[in-house]
């Protein structure tokens, strides 16, 4: 584990964290689809996050997926299942204010919540007995996340998936209405991306749309030139933006990230018989 920790004072002021954060309640909770169980992860003194997992078989590999803004775990029900059919287990968590889960999000407690979530993940897949893989993926804000983790505990994780991921922050504050002139913020105030995943040298995926109006796919390109691991890919969708990258994609999203995880594993993909 790595012990570097940074200060994010800057990004959790006000004029920030509305801009970066919009949390959205579960307003009409249901019980797990099936395959799946809910689990709360208790984050602070009378704060929990939750999770969601979506779970196919005990020797699958295990993702981790931190998810974007605006969006909440049960809005992946749908998709959790695609996981499952392409034999990967997809453990779906909140951030606080999100969802079913208490608390209000700040940067500082997003990042920090991360290293408890992934610490908890590990002991209840140990219990439940999962014994694949695991790998950390972060969709756009949840990119953020996910590198924090593979920065922080290299040895824990057999990879890292970004999709619609950022690289630097000040391009991506003052596309969201922030003036971080105003508020005095540096690039070195910010999430650190580009120097984090420039410290992890595991198998690296990163999705990214052609024409992402939010985070440009030029960030793809720098967090996977900056990335010094061996094996890393870069999979730039056609046609797809910030929010259309399954719709574009469809089933080969995850049959992409299926080889990936494969290679991570040594299983050489089998040819169909004409």
């Amino acid at each position: 584990m790595t012990n570097t920790s940074y200060d994010y004072s800057k990004l959790d002021q006000p004029g920030v964290l509305q801009a970066i954060f919009h949390p959205r309640q579960d307003t009409l909770p249901a019980p797990p689809p099936h395959n799946a169980v809910d689990v709360d992860i208790a984050v602070d003194e009378g704060i929990q996050v939750h999770a969601r997992f979506h779970l196919a078989s005990n020797e699958n590999p295990n993702i981790l997926f931190f998810h974007g803004n605006g969006e909440i775990v049960s809005d992946y029900d749908e998709i959790g299942p695609f996981y499952n059919k392409y034999g990967m287990n997809f453990l779906a968590v909140d951030y606080r204010g999100y969802g079913r889960s208490t608390g209000s999000p700040t940067v500082t407690s997003m990042l920090g919540d991360a290293h408890i979530v992934l610490d908890t993940a590990k002991k209840w897949l140990a219990k439940a007995e999962h014994t694949g893989p695991l790998l950390i993926m972060g969709r756009s804000l949840g990119a953020a996340a996910a590198i924090e983790l593979a920065f922080s505990h290299s040895d824990d994780i057999a990879g890292l998936i970004i999709e619609s991921g950022f690289a630097t922050s000040l391009p991506l504050l003052t596309k969201l209405g922030v003036d971080v002139a105003e508020l005095g913020i540096t690039e070195n105030d910010g999430f650190r991306n580009v120097r984090k995943i420039s410290t992890f040298t595991k198998p690296t995926l990163i999705i990214h749309g052609q024409y992402d109006e939010i985070i440009p796919v030029n960030s793809a390109a720098i967090l996977h030139a900056e990335s010094p691991a061996r094996f890393k890919e870069l999979q730039v969708v056609p046609g797809a933006s910030h929010n259309t990258i399954i719709a574009s994609a469809g089933e080969m999203y995850f049959s992409v990230i299926k080889q990936f995880i494969n290679k991570i594993c040594g299983i050489r993909a089998t040819r169909r018989k004409k």
